[in-house]
């Protein structure tokens, strides 16, 4: 069991409770009124702690090995599914799972970055991030929804798109901007969900959607907080200071309009009551696509279009002289 560090002085007093009431069944030392007074101690104990959490122990939370992959949600929330492979160009990219899906009778078209669990699925699925591959096959398949008026699900969890040689060999920063221009205008409603990590273009290259919703400890950035840190202060132990200053999470997000719902997690984190979770996510998709199927295709791509267009707004600031403006001049 992976502990975090904001969870030590938790665990500490469960394991406390837990041997109480095993030595109470043989020799009662402990009334059950203490009992409870304990218990309620822990509730707020968890109530304190996880109402303090910072940015970077969210990041933890984020990446904790029980955290939900897209793969569990797909068995989780589906009725049944099956699983779509290739880009019919180079091969099958194990980062990406595309899978026609049934969620209470409605067809979907799900795609998700899926980084595996232990040794062996982390490697099959390259710590889940994808080759250009995995944009082609995702590309392939969304295609294949809009032509039969499936909508699509995506469910962003990636690190970042896979750096190596051979992905940029493969054209790996086309195959991304290829899926920004493409999805920008595919005709079927697009739900997306960031269910853990969405880094960079990796997370955008299946992120374009109709509706952005975001679990309450995911993060959005252009890039992860390590990589951040090790840019602007050539220093990676600045993680913590970097998962700060990104403000990557989705109560920063929400108001600039990058993403349209927080939805939330139980008391610490999905990786405690993943079935509550499930739930949280499946309600999102049903709800959404039930306002989604109400548009107008012609109108919900323009919806779309607005909604990117809006994103990253600045002013510019001219001095009463025609000097050109400097970079310093710039105010978000």
């Amino acid at each position: 069991m992976t502990i975090l560090p904001h969870e030590k002085q938790i665990v500490e007093m469960q394991e406390t409770i837990a041997k109480l009431k095993e030595q109470n069944k043989n020799h009662p030392v402990w009334s059950q009124k203490e009992l409870l007074e304990m218990e309620q101690k822990l509730e707020q104990l968890k109530k304190t702690i996880y109402s303090q959490l910072k940015p970077w122990d969210r990041v933890g939370i984020c990446r904790h090995p029980g955290r939900p992959h897209a793969l569990d949600y797909l068995e989780k929330i589906t009725d049944e599914y099956v699983e779509i492979f290739g880009d019919r160009t180079f091969q099958d990219d194990h980062a990406i799972i595309t899978a026609l899906a049934r969620i209470d009778g409605q067809k979907f078209l799900f795609i998700g970055q899926e980084k595996g669990k232990d040794t062996e699925s982390r490697l099959y699925r390259n710590f889940g991030c994808p080759h250009p591959e995995g944009y082609r096959k995702a590309m392939r398949c969304m295609r294949l929804a809009a032509k039969f008026h499936i909508p699509v699900i995506s469910l962003l969890d990636t690190q970042g798109a896979y750096p190596g040689l051979t992905a940029e060999e493969r054209g790996q920063g086309w195959a991304i901007a290829n899926n920004l221009w493409e999805m920008a205008r595919l005709k079927t409603p697009i739900i997306v969900v960031v269910i853990g990590e969405g880094c960079s273009g990796g997370a955008l290259g299946v992120g374009v959607g109709d509706s952005i919703g975001m679990l309450q400890h995911a993060y959005y950035s252009v890039i992860s907080p390590e990589g951040c840190a090790s840019i602007l202060w050539k220093d990676a132990s600045k993680n913590a200071t970097a998962a700060e200053v990104l403000k990557m999470h989705p109560e920063d997000l929400l108001p600039l309009g990058v993403i349209d719902q927080v939805i939330q997690e139980p008391l610490g984190g999905a990786h405690l009551d993943p079935a509550s979770v499930y739930s949280s996510v499946k309600s999102f998709i049903l709800r959404e696509w039930n306002l989604l199927k109400t548009i107008p295709i012609e109108r919900l791509l323009e919806n779309r279009y607005q909604k990117f267009r809006k994103m990253g707004k600045f002013e510019v600031l001219h001095s009463e002289s025609n000097e050109v403006p400097s970079f310093s001049s710039l105010s978000k």
